[in-house]
């Protein structure tokens, strides 16, 4: 069994706790340690937020190194170096070099990965490591370091099956990344934003909330992106990014201020919001006969509500759907969230995490089935001359392959 095998092996029951990789680091030299590193949590936005605070670092000089979960096409995209993925040769030699340690101590994917992108940005002399956070916070294989910024995007309903079953409960095990005397920003709202506030006095750590100490204005569509003004203290800056939808400037709002209090001018805040790019989140790819395709990354509730206020924000619908659902969402929410936007392809992704379509025809009134998503794709053009892919990551992967000419990757899920 090859390497990359070996890993996608290891996958399946999720396995919280921090025990087996801060030896795992242990056994490696502690990589961790070689540099500062910023965490990014949250229920979603997390990876727009962690690829922009890498943008801004990376227009301040830095050498900075990017850890994201889940990928697209192909695993090297989850462990970067000033945006470039690690070769696919290393990849292969660090975890032969990390698999007998991590046998022996029942390391699970996630902290093989971990380990592994750490490992590589210590080797490579990065001098900033942003990491999004995997699941929840708390006991995450990403909280084996000690981070100098901590970044909770929001909390929503998202695995309540594991970090549940409240909304306090879920931001309880988020704010477990925070830190004494470590600044901390968050742009929750409600329950979730009381229950960080009162970890945040516990612990002694200044949180900075969005909506008070500091604030976005004047949100506009353009062409290709978004302008919004930021007020952080009595200055207020205006910006620009190529991102789609207007839940992406509290995400970028993160970054800037985060960005700003691990020193970065405003000059480089400017610089890194403007390139930031995140593949799979409202991104537009032209389609033959002038009609537009939309990969969508939204799986919870406040994932599909933040797509349809994009798609209206900037006129992109009527939109054909295709849709796919991983079994454990709470799919009758999300249809209801995403309700008249037009019409609706259900679909499945190669897995058996993936909901039967045919199980979902009652939420979709009127719906057709497609069980192989480009041919799904294909359907939906028939339909409208615009595409929204949504739904789950593994879906918009599995199109992105397909649009590629590669075959399904053999996941775990």
């Amino acid at each position: 069994m090859d390497s990359l095998a070996w890993l996608y092996a290891r996958q399946g029951v999720v396995v919280l706790g921090l025990e087996r990789i801060r030896v795992l680091l242990e056994r490696l030299g502690n990589p961790q340690e070689a540099y500062p590193v910023a965490l990014v949590g949250g229920t979603n936005g997390k990876g727009t937020t962690a690829r922009a605070l890498a943008a801004v670092l990376q227009e301040t000089g830095l050498k900075v190194g990017l850890y994201t979960s889940p990928h697209l096409v192909e695993f090297r995209e989850r462990v970067a170096i000033q945006g470039k993925p690690i070769p696919q040769k290393t990849l292969l030699s660090l975890l032969e070099e990390i698999r007998p340690k991590a046998e022996a101590l029942g390391a699970s994917f996630f902290e093989i990965a971990t380990a592994l992108a750490l490992l590589h940005f210590a080797r490579e002399g990065v001098e900033f490591a942003v990491l999004e956070v995997g699941l929840g916070g708390r006991l995450d294989a990403t909280n084996a370091t000690e981070p100098v910024l901590s970044i909770v995007t929001n909390v929503g309903h998202d695995h309540q099956e594991l970090l549940g079953p409240t909304l306090r409960d879920v931001a309880r095990e988020k704010a477990g990344i925070f830190r004494k005397a470590i600044p901390a920003l968050t742009a929750a709202r409600g329950e979730g934003l009381a229950e960080l506030k009162e970890r945040a006095r516990e612990l002694g750590t200044p949180l900075w909330v969005l909506g008070e100490a500091f604030a976005l204005l004047g949100v506009e569509p353009l062409g290709e992106g978004l302008a919004f003004r930021l007020r952080l203290g009595k200055e207020e800056r205006a910006f620009q990014t190529r991102l789609l939808g207007p839940h992406q400037a509290e995400n970028l709002a993160l970054a800037a201020v985060g960005g700003r209090l691990l020193g970065a001018p405003w000059e480089a805040v400017a610089g890194g919001l403007l390139r930031v790019e995140h593949p799979g989140r409202l991104e537009r790819l032209p389609w033959p006969g002038g009609k537009e395709l939309l990969l969508d990354g939204a799986h919870n509730l406040e994932g599909a509500l933040a797509l349809k206020e994009a798609l209206h924000f900037h006129g992109l619908w009527p939109a054909a759907l295709v849709l796919a659902f991983s079994r454990e969402k709470d799919h009758a929410a999300m249809a209801e969230a995403l309700r008249g936007l037009g019409p609706v392809v259900l679909t499945r992704y190669r897995s058996p995490r993936s909901a039967d379509p045919n199980a979902l025809l009652p939420l979709f009134p009127g719906a057709f089935v497609e069980e192989e998503p480009l041919k799904a794709v294909e359907r939906a053009f028939t339909l409208e001359n615009r595409v929204v892919v949504a739904g789950s990551l593994y879906l918009v992967g599995e199109v992105k392959r397909a649009l590629l000419g590669l075959p399904p990757e053999e996941r775990w899920q």
